[in-house]
This record gives C-alpha cells, structure tokens and sequence, in this order.
C-alpha cells in the first residue's frame, strides 16, 4: 500500500513501480478518518524546497497507521538538500516513525531554473536507483538517507534566499490571453486552486501546492509565472512519459466528488 501525491507524474511513476496498490493522497485526505492497515505502507512524494508539500504533511499529521514498516521515497530534480533527514525529523515530531526513506533523482520541473529539454535529456540512472529502492523495500531495510556536506549547504543556500520571501513566492501565476478554457489546469490541481469564469482560468495561491501540474499540462502554455525572470526554456514542458494525463486527473482532481 503505497500513499502518493504527484504534479507531473515523477512521483506517481515511482508509486506504480512499487506496489500495486496506490492511493492518491489529494483524494484520500478528503476523508473524516484517516486509517490504515497494512504490513507495509509506503508515501511518495516530491520535494519543493527540499521538504514535502504541505499537503503531504498534513496527511501525515492525520493519518493513522497500522503497519510494521513504513517506508518514504522523495523524488527531487537538482539537490536534495537532506531532504530524508528534514522528512524524518518532520514525522517524529508529529509523534509517528519511518523505519525507512530515501531520495531518488528524476527530472526537475521547476521552470524557474531548469529547460525541461536539458534535464529530460540526462542520464538521471531513474531504473537502476528505482530497483535499487525496490530491493530496499521488499527487504524492509531500515535507516534514512545521510545528507552529504554539500546537501545541507544547499539546504541552507535555499532559506537563505527565501528568508524575506512571501509563502506564496513560487505560487505566482498569471494566465494569458492564449488560455481557452479548456479545463485541464483545473483538473490536475490537487489543491482545487484553479477555476474558469467566462471560459478563463483564474489561480487562487492561497492553498497552492507549487506542484506546477497547471502550467505544465496547459496545452497552450498560458499558465506562466509571474515572475520577473524568465524561464529558462519558455517552450517547454513536461510529464513523466510513463504517466499519462489521464492518470494525472484521476490523482489530482478536485472539481467533482465522484
């Protein structure tokens, strides 16, 4: 039984591969009660700012569960930041345990700093880590990743530079005249951050998950930052290619309760 929260699909894919049985976090948190049983039980995640989005946290917070292992993976782009130790002491304080977590470097879809054809094109070694983790899992081996000197550097480097910065910094949105209202944006949201009026999405940063399955998936680009910096490649997006927008919709989507 693995827990998931995914934007562009990185995390979801990660799901997959290790179990059968996944269990999309933005739709289960919408339960009253939070119980599970299972011998093992997994959440996977990305990282933003080197920590779990805030919804995931509040899962964790919540949730009860009934298990021998409970294991974390985290997917990240560029650095870590000592990722699995920020998770580990976040689920000790909130009075729960991980016998296990781990880090695993995919492509980064954070538009602000990285051209999405630059990182799809490296040799990120996605399968050999992923077995890797797998092995882990299915031997429920113990312990959290060790963060490097370099890691908690950039840890530090990163709150450092948004000391002073709004917590809506990376949630500033605008979207542009190209918009057509198709609705997609509106649909992969797990937060339920977007809706039309007149056929025009509007973005409300107020519960933004900084997951960027908006702007990536808008099939006209016109969800874009509203920042005073461009992007590093303004003509490109991304969805991991094992996950397809369906499945991205069906894990995200908060417009109907069905």
């Amino acid at each position: 039984m693995i827990f998931y929260f995914t934007g562009t699909g990185n995390s979801l894919y990660v799901a997959k591969t290790l179990d059968e049985e996944i269990i999309s976090i933005p739709q289960v948190i919408k339960q009253e009660r939070l119980e599970f049983a299972a011998g093992s039980i997994g959440i996977v995640c990305p990282v933003y700012g080197h920590e779990m989005p805030a919804m995931v946290k509040e899962f964790i917070r919540r949730v009860s569960f009934d298990t021998g292992y409970l294991f974390v993976v985290l997917t990240y782009g560029a650095h870590h930041g000592g990722a699995a130790e920020i998770a580990g002491r976040f689920i000790q304080s909130v009075g729960k345990k991980a016998d296990y977590i781990t880090s695993i470097e995919m492509v980064d879809n954070f538009l602000p700093a990285f051209d999405m054809n630059e990182q799809m094109a490296k040799d990120k070694q996605v399968e050999k880590h992923l077995a890797q983790i797998r092995t882990d899992v299915q031997e429920k081996k113990r312990g959290i990743q060790k963060a490097s000197l370099a890691e908690k550097t950039a840890h530090k480097m990163y709150l450092k530079m948004v000391k002073n910065a709004p917590e809506t910094i990376w949630a500033d949105f605008k979207v542009a005249d190209e918009c057509v209202g198709c609705g997609i944006c509106t649909r992969v949201c797990p937060a339920g951050c977007i809706h039309l009026e007149n056929q025009h999405a509007i973005h409300n940063p107020e519960k933004c998950q900084v997951c960027y399955a908006c702007v990536h998936a808008c099939p006209k680009m016109a969800v874009q930052f509203n920042l005073s910096r461009p992007e590093k490649n303004p003509a490109a997006r991304y969805r991991n290619e094992h996950v397809t927008l369906c499945e991205l919709v069906r894990a995200n989507d908060q417009t109907t309760d069905d």
